[in-house]
């Protein structure tokens, strides 16, 4: 049976080594960009969300991405960092997050389910962007 993840040593045998990526953290809020194959054809999806959760584990670290969609139906993916299949991560504001993991945030609905936004000075902007995912 063939593997339809990718595991450790799929992703060294891939060759990907350094994503270039802006750092970010739970509570922020990205942009990411993903390939999707149709038949023969190949297109670019974004798809936009809170940082609910992230596992730093090597090449196997993964983020949870979380978005409320069309009538208030919420949809959460799990992103693998290193994947080839992502094409790009644009950094759109930073959440105040107190917490590693915001799996509270699946229980609440409506206003109550937004991330605080956390407005930072541009002179203590270098010291609170050290989040990472390594």
């Amino acid at each position: 049976m063939k593997a339809k993840t990718y595991t450790r040593e799929t992703i060294r045998d891939l060759g990907v080594t350094e994503r270039n990526f802006p750092k970010f953290g739970i509570g922020d809020t990205i942009i990411i960009s993903q390939r999707i194959k149709e038949g023969d054809k190949e297109r670019l999806q974004t798809f936009e969300g809170d940082i609910i959760a992230m596992r730093a584990n090597g090449a196997a670290s993964t983020f949870t991405i979380r978005k409320i969609g069309a009538n208030s139906v919420s949809v959460e993916k799990i992103i693998p960092y290193y994947s080839p299949l992502l094409e790009s991560i644009k950094f759109v504001r930073q959440g105040k997050a107190r917490r590693a993991k915001l799996f509270y945030m699946r229980k609440r609905v409506g206003k109550a389910a937004r991330v605080e936004e956390d407005i930072v000075s541009k002179a203590n902007e270098n010291k609170s962007r050290t989040k990472s995912v390594r």
